[in-house]
């Protein structure tokens, strides 16, 4: 009896642990979608990539899995936020680009 309820023990924690982990691997994800996103709209402002910066953005980060939630661009620098829903949790992220100073 002492074993099977020990089991079944490790089953709720096994069940409660995996989507946690989860969300954890993909606040990494929409971290790094920020971070692409943020570099993308630099380049389109700069002039290295086409287009518009924050349109630009938005498209780097549906690729990655993320809807961007703000974008703003102030002269050669831009200022991006992301966000993306994982098992009932809101993830969000914002990430700076720009060159060097």
């Amino acid at each position: 009896m002492l074993g099977v309820a020990l089991i079944g023990a490790m089953v709720c924690l096994f069940v409660a642990v995996v989507p946690l982990f989860a969300v954890l691997a993909a606040r990494s994800t929409v971290a790094g979608a920020a971070d692409a996103a943020a570099l993308s709209a630099a380049d389109a402002r700069v002039g290295v990539a086409t287009g518009f910066p924050c349109e630009r953005a938005a498209e780097v980060a549906a690729a990655n899995g993320a809807a961007l939630t703000d974008c703003e661009v102030d002269g050669l620098i831009a200022t991006v936020s992301v966000s993306r829903t994982i098992l009932g949790f809101t993830l969000e992220s914002t990430a700076t680009a720009g060159p060097p100073q």
